[in-house]
Order: structure tokens, then C-alpha cells, then sequence
């Protein structure tokens, strides 16, 4: 049940396979002989694309409820005992993991000895049941998608920022309207790629911008602005620790970005076991540890 659900959510048997650390030959032949055994056809494969046969669809949605309520069944039973196990696969955006998580994730093993976890880093919005994911670290302004569980786990601020040796060569803007005359390196994947939204003491301020740069990483972006490359939004987890090291300025520090929510996700189907929840508890103590 478990494999086939598997070949179902990632829609290929060799995803599936390395999710199942088997080999593609091995889950062919476990399908076949589940086929087999229920005397009907579960998939319909082509060269190009595979999916459910009608008998198929009712058996992956009883299978999956099953699963399911196994899972909840043997977190019970763990939690019962005061173990917090098993195997939990997230995703991150690469800037947070690389910073934020790769710094805490030694106390979480350290805290949580049974848990096997699997750390994916993708800036994309992913979709976790294809994925393979239980839990989805997103960092937005909002969250459209209706079908998700989205917990808060803290804040994000933002701001502007350049290194101290560009400023000294190009000069500091005093509004956000001298912003044009400089170089801009913008983030790619930005919510509104075209403007930066700057709210002052007495106005709000939509800046349209022409960057020079546009990157599809936020640690690059950073790097490019230590490089002298230009004026840039980072948030403070990223910019905190190169303006303490006196790599970058704050620039306009009158007007402020619009703060960002960090969520942790869950697809609303699966639920939120206990390792899952332990590990968005640990999150939540770094992000907001005072909250």
C-alpha cells in the first residue's frame, strides 16, 4: 500500500523508488503483483505519463486513509511512550535553510535522537504530496492556496541594503525617488518583481524598478550587494549578520519594507504527526524565541 500510494503522489516509479530507497525494478515488480493480486489494473502507463484506472483511484483513496490512520495509530502509541520518531522529509527556501536551519538542526537531532530527517532547499513553491513532503518552510506575504495547513512561525523584516564601499562611491539615496539614479539587484522570485513598496513616517512609496540584477537566490543577492554590485532588499536573517560585520549599510533606514510571515505547511489531508509538530515547535523557539 505504501508503494503504490508512494507511485501515485510522485508520479513515477523511479521518484518513488528513491523516496522508498529501493530500486525502480523492485517497486515494477511489487505493483505487478499487487495488480495481480486484486485482478484489475491500478495504473494506466505510457511512455510519457501514468495515472489511475477508476479501480485504481478507490484503491489509493482507502489505501491512503488507511495509511493514515496506521501513522496517527503509531505516533499515539509513541507519544504515549515519550518517543518522537521516524522519518521527516521538509523543504525550505535555500536562503533559510542555509542560514537559519543549517545553524539549529544539530540541537533538533540532538533533542529528537529517532528522527530521520530529509531537508530539501527550493525557492520554488513546491507541491509537498507530489513531493513527497510533510512539512513546507514558506516565507510570503500571504498564502492563496486554500488546501494547505499553514502555521505561523514567526516574522520576517526587510529592508534595503548596500556595501559601505559602493555608498562611498555612489552616494546614499535621502528618498526613495533617488533610488532610480542608482544600480538595483533585485530578487527574482520576488512577490511583485517589478516594485519595492517602502512605507515612510508619512507616505507610502511603490518604487518601480530597473535592476541590473536579477537573482533567483536570496544568499546570491546578498553576495552581490557585499560586492559592491549595487542597493538591494534582504531580509534581516541574511542582512543582520553582514551589517554586524560591517559588509553592509542599511540604506534609507527612514522607510520600511513590508514584513514577511514564515509558515510552516502541511498538506490539510495528511495531517501533522507528532515528529512534524515537535520539529514546528523547535522552529517557532528560533525564530520567535521571546514570543
Amino acid at each position: 500500500m505504501r508503494a503504490f500510494c508512494r507511485i501515485v503522489e510522485r508520479g513515477s516509479i523511479a521518484r518513488a523508488a528513491e523516496d522508498l530507497a529501493v530500486s525502480p525494478g523492485l517497486l515494477s515488480r511489487e505493483l505487478k503483483l499487487l495488480e495481480t493480486s486484486l485482478g484489475c489494473s491500478l495504473l494506466s502507463r505510457t511512455t510519457r505519463r501514468m495515472s489511475l484506472t477508476g479501480h485504481g483511484q478507490i484503491y489509493y483513496e482507502d489505501a491512503r486513509q488507511i495509511i493514515d490512520d496506521l501513522a496517527r495509530a503509531e505516533e499515539r502509541v509513541r507519544a504515549g511512550a515519550g518517543v518522537i520518531g521516524g522519518l521527516l522529509r521538509v523543504n525550505a527556501p535555500h536562503s533559510f535553510g542555509t542560514t537559519v536551519l543549517s545553524a539549529t538542526l544539530p540541537q533538533f537531532l540532538a533533542r529528537y535522537p529517532e528522527v530521520q530527517l530529509s531537508l530539501s532547499f527550493d525557492d520554488h513553491v513546491i507541491d509537498m504530496i507530489e513531493g513527497g513532503f510533510d512539512l513546507s518552510i514558506r516565507i510570503r506575504a500571504e498564502l492563496p492556496d486554500s488546501g494547505i495547513v499553514a502555521r505561523r512561525i514567526g516574522g520576517v523584516r526587510q529592508g534595503l541594503f548596500a556595501a559601505p564601499a559602493y555608498l562611498e562611491t555612489r552616494g546614499s539615496p535621502t528618498s526613495p525617488e533617488e533610488l532610480h539614479a542608482h544600480d538595483l539587484v533585485a530578487y527574482a522570485l520576488s512577490d511583485t518583481p517589478g516594485s519595492w513598496m517602502l512605507r515612510g513616517a508619512e507616505r507610502t512609496e511603490a518604487v518601480e524598478i530597473s535592476p541590473r540584477l536579477r537573482l533567483g537566490s536570496s544568499v546570491v543577492l546578498r553576495d552581490m550587494l557585499v560586492a559592491g554590485q549595487g542597493i538591494g532588499a534582504l531580509p534581516d536573517f541574511l542582512s543582520t549578520p553582514a551589517v554586524e560585520a560591517g559588509r553592509l549599510m542599511r540604506v534609507l533606514p527612514g522607510w520600511e519594507m513590508p514584513e514577511r510571515t514564515i509558515y510552516a505547511v502541511t498538506a490539510s489531508r495528511l495531517g501533522a504527526d507528532a515528529k512534524t509538530l515537535a520539529f514546528i515547535d523547535f522552529l517557532r523557539c528560533v525564530v520567535s524565541p521571546h514570543s
